[in-house]
């Protein structure tokens, strides 16, 4: 028997909300007429991507940013507000793609508008909520925030008694504040007492004034002074106790900022810096973000301060960050944090690069250079800088060419700022020991360096120079030979007349290493009718950076050291031979000069090695000193402030006497 009719199967109607719909279908509806239909499509859309970066991008690829944005600049209609302003948020949450797609399509003044919507604080919270979104990105339009009215709109806010706006706000500030023009201008309008008030609020409220005041004051004297002057300090010491680690860890961010800038009581700073240390130095066992950012903090603490480098030896600090390093998977910001930090922690201390090496890092550094983060192999860079600090290192463990192989290799990175960290290891390295300067010349290293010193960045051309002054340290003649063979007299000469004079300086000490040793060595000076010579002179005469001109006295003492051509070469330009009336010579300037010690002990140098007692010339050389007026003005000089200066003249003046016996 068939069943009666009230027992068949029907088709039962689903409720709109479980109705499957085609993403392209979607989208249309974003368009509608009909505003439930909008307001439909918008939900949906939202859920749909919420979390989902492959949705994400395929409701982009078919154009619904755009129509999101429509939505929120020409409808009125609070709901359709409120849900395309969440919408713009979802797709700028997490993936620079989103980012990119809503700033494309001109959301920024449209949501700004809505901040100032005094009728609805759901609206305000919504748009709020949607900048903070974008405002995670990079990509995020920070500068563009400054101008007109735009960063009061999200000042006012800070002052909103709507607790979850108020917290956004300030988010969004940190977020905006990262040059001190910024800093400045949020100072002035103050930022820094709506951000202080904050501080009394509820967890994420005081997470994100903690945040904005770490931007705030982060490098800059003037606005970590402010900070201190409002008070905030006592309340921002006790939230390194507080049971977040976030606020924790800015907490530390803030009252480091203020360390740097103010010196008052040296015991009590001294006290808080070792609390802020052994704080940031728990925090490095965390997981998730304040594990990953913990290690940079570290570094910008012990940055420059041996006392607290030593403290966090003392504290095991290296071996958590080793620990840390050679995990097999840690995230981009926590392993170029961790570089950063040991490259700090070993940049003065012997102890520090003995134990670090001792807990086998070498192997993840060497890792770390080949990484895809710019940042991480910068760091990688700094990190293999501070080791090979110590002349022990240098001659065994950096011996290890897993570590140095890819260090020369990265003088080739399509990274400026990597090439520049690069040169300034390789500098090191390469210092006074043969075996790496033979693995430099068999991977083209010194034809590299040459092609950098040619580069149009400053920073690029001094490092280069600098690594080549420091592989001509100490080295024979074929080394040089090699090296000159290469970079040429006209490129040296180039290089001595910089433009740049932290240049000048590393290319005149590039010359005074390679006129060292020998008479061969001296004689490379007087190539191409003495050009490189005559550029040294000529620096002497118009240089003002004691640091130039005490260079350029050591490479004339150097070829001063050769035999009599050369010693004659250097009287001609120092003491001419008189010519009516009385000449003075050019040593007499910086002999007089009181306020640099070195530029006294550079040309007392060149005196010395010009009144050398053995030199078949050294009668003749001394009589035209004494005419010069110079040693007149060493008799003056026996009683000099400064101990090599004195040593010095004595021995330049025993000299002066013995020669006058001689003859």
């Amino acid at each position: 028997m068939k069943p009666p009719p009230d027992s068949l199967p029907s088709k039962t109607k689903m409720p709109a909300s479980a109705v499957c719909t085609k993403p392209e279908d979607l989208v249309e509806s974003l368009s509608s007429l009909d505003t439930s239909a909008r307001l439909k499509a918008l939900r949906d859309v939202k859920n749909q991507i919420i979390g989902n970066k492959t949705k994400k991008l395929s409701y982009i690829k078919l154009g619904a940013v755009p129509r999101v944005v429509e939505i929120l600049a020409s409808d009125t209609d609070i709901p359709l507000l409120v849900q395309s302003a969440a919408a713009v948020g979802s797709f700028a949450c997490g993936t620079d793609a989103g980012v990119k797609a809503v700033l494309d399509s001109g959301v920024l003044p449209h949501l700004l508008r809505m901040l100032s919507n005094g009728n609805n604080k759901v609206v305000v919270e919504a748009s709020a909520r949607s900048l903070k979104m974008i405002f995670q990105s990079t990509l995020a339009p920070k500068n563009d925030m400054f101008q007109g009215r735009r960063i009061d709109l999200i000042l006012a806010l800070l002052n909103s008694g709507n607790e979850n706006v108020s917290e956004v706000a300030a988010s969004v500030l940190a977020r905006c504040c990262e040059t001190s023009e910024h800093q400045k201008a949020l100072a002035d309008a103050g930022c820094l007492q709506s951000l202080v008030f904050l501080l009394s609020g509820s967890p994420k409220r005081k997470e994100a004034a903690l945040d904005a005041l770490a931007a705030l004051t982060r490098g800059n004297p003037d606005t970590s002074a402010a900070l201190a002057a409002t008070g905030a300090v006592s309340t921002i010491i006790r939230t390194m106790k507080d049971k977040s680690p976030r606020a924790r860890l800015l907490a530390c961010m803030c009252l480091s900022n203020i360390g740097r800038a103010c010196h008052n009581n040296y015991q009590q700073e001294w006290d808080i810096r070792k609390s802020i240390l052994s704080t940031v130095g728990k925090l490095i066992d965390e997981n998730g973000q304040v594990g990953e950012e913990a290690p940079g903090v570290l570094a910008d603490l012990v940055a420059n301060n041996e006392e607290l480098q030593k403290t966090a030896f003392d504290f095991n600090i290296i071996e958590r960050l080793a620990e840390v390093l050679q995990r097999s998977c840690v995230p981009e910001k926590q392993l170029e944090g961790v570089l950063m930090a040991l490259a700090e922690l070993c940049s003065r201390l012997e102890d520090s690069r003995r134990k670090l090496l001792e807990l086998q890092a070498q192997c993840s550094i060497a890792m770390a250079l080949g990484h895809e983060s710019e940042g991480v192999r910068i760091a990688a860079c700094a990190c293999i800088k501070s080791i090979s600090r110590s002349v022990k290192n240098l001659r065994t463990t950096l011996t290890d060419e897993r570590l140095v192989w890819p260090l020369f290799r990265l003088l080739n990175d399509p990274s400026p700022a990597v090439q520049a960290s690069a040169l300034s290891a390789v500098s090191n390295v390469v210092l006074d020991f043969t075996p790496h300067k033979a693995v430099f010349f068999q991977c083209g290293g010194v034809s590299q360096l040459i092609q950098l010193a040619l580069s149009m960045e400053p920073m690029l051309r001094l490092n280069a120079v600098w690594a080549l002054r420091n592989l001509l340290y100490l080295a024979d003649m074929s080394v040089k030979e090699k090296v000159m063979r290469e970079l040429t007299v006209s490129t040296l000469v180039d290089l001595v007349c910089d433009s740049e004079e932290m240049v000048q300086e590393q290319a005149l000490a590039f010359v005074r290493n390679l006129v060292y040793g020998s008479v061969a060595s001296v004689q490379q000076i007087f190539a191409a009718d003495a050009a490189i010579l005559h550029a040294v002179e000529r620096q002497l005469c118009v240089a003002t950076r004691p640091e130039i001109c005490t260079q350029a006295l050591y490479v004339l003492s150097n070829v001063a050291a050769g035999n009599e051509y050369h010693k004659d070469a250097v009287m001609d330009f120092v003491a001419p031979a008189l010519t009516g009336d009385r000449s003075v010579s050019i040593l007499i300037k910086f002999l007089l000069d009181m306020s640099n010690p070195q530029l006294r002990v550079a040309a007392v140098w060149c005196i010395s090695n010009l009144s050398f007692p053995e030199s078949p010339g050294v009668g003749t050389r001394v009589a035209r000193l004494r005419d010069a007026g110079i040693q007149l003005q060493l008799q003056k000089m026996f009683d000099d402030p400064c101990t090599d200066v004195k040593d010095r003249v004595k021995t330049t003046m025993e000299q002066f006497l013995c020669t006058d016996q001689m003859t």
